[in-house]
């Protein structure tokens, strides 16, 4: 793709008539979502081609296809959306009086953990900021970071940080939960090598927590042995207590749940069971001052 694109000849409604076409697999399906003639909306994919110097779009008979160009042109024209409908929304609450606005994204273990009641306190001495907070997992927050989608990220250790400035804000100690009936039960402490004869409960694909204990069993020339994955923490919990398998948790998050459904929670003596979280921003990034005062608030209530 030609890297002198003029920004000036591409505008937003060419980019979603492209978006409406790539999605429906029709130029005139597209044209008509976007209130286009059809000749006017063939004629804009036409000059978007052009000024992006390559194919954008595999024309056949039975419609239209992305090619890997266009994917491309796709991602960041969703991504361009995205932005500006941040933009629109953070415009119209300075407009209503509300001051300032931070967008915090977190995995679910900081949130579960020392979050709330940090948050809570943030509210309370600056009412005037919106705070918009998402739960992620650690890889998305990384990236959204980048992306600038994200002001602030707190997540587990283990995720590649190039491009960010991190600090230690707090630990996330992980052990080996299991039903009081299970064979482990009875452990003071145990190796991962040991838990991998076992069935697991996980988190889902994608989740950092799984990613470390995927790569760590494979390092072992093993294999962890899932036999279900479920999207959170407690339903963790709930399937472990009913013995489909045992789990890899974070102690500081959980111990309410593990507790409450009377499970066993055993320390596992591998180095890396002894995660630390990380806040981040962009390396080299100007935050705001309400998104300044809101790190300043979470580094001082960690230290």
């Amino acid at each position: 793709m030609n890297p002198q694109i003029n920004p000036a000849r591409i505008d937003f409604v060419t980019l979603k008539l492209f978006c409406a076409v790539a999605q429906s697999g029709s130029i005139t399906k597209g044209a008509h979502e976007c209130s286009l003639a059809l000749s006017a909306a063939s004629r804009r994919i036409s000059e978007l081609e052009e000024t992006v110097g390559i194919s954008l779009l595999d024309r056949t008979a039975r419609g239209v296809t992305l090619t890997q160009a266009g994917h491309a042109v796709m991602q960041h024209a969703l991504r361009l959306f995205q932005g500006f409908e941040q933009f629109s929304h953070e415009l119209g609450e300075y407009s209503k009086g509300i001051k300032g606005h931070v967008r915090l994204w977190a995995n679910m273990s900081a949130l579960t953990e020392f979050l709330p009641s940090a948050l809570s306190q943030f509210l309370k001495e600056h009412p005037e900021i919106q705070l918009e907070v998402e739960e992620q997992i650690s890889g998305d927050i990384v990236r959204a970071l980048m992306d600038g989608i994200a002001d602030i990220g707190v997540f587990a250790e283990g995720s590649p940080t190039t491009g960010l400035d991190t600090q230690v804000i707090g630990n996330d100690e992980l052990v080996i939960a299991c039903s009081k009936s299970h064979p482990l039960s009875k452990k003071k402490n145990i190796s991962f090598e040991e838990c991998l004869n076992y069935d697991f409960v996980g988190l889902n694909r994608g989740s950092s927590l799984l990613e470390l204990t995927s790569r760590s069993a494979e390092k072992l020339g093993k294999q962890m042995r899932l036999r279900i994955q479920v999207r959170s923490y407690d339903a963790m919990c709930q399937m472990i207590a009913v013995n489909l398998g045992i789990g890899v948790l974070p102690i500081q998050a959980c111990a309410s749940q593990i507790q409450a459904m009377g499970l066993v929670a055993i320390p596992l003596t591998e180095s890396w069971a002894q995660r630390k979280l990380l806040l981040a921003i962009r390396e080299g990034s100007t935050l705001s001052p309400s998104a300044t005062l809101l790190r300043e608030h979470l580094l001082r209530q960690c230290a």
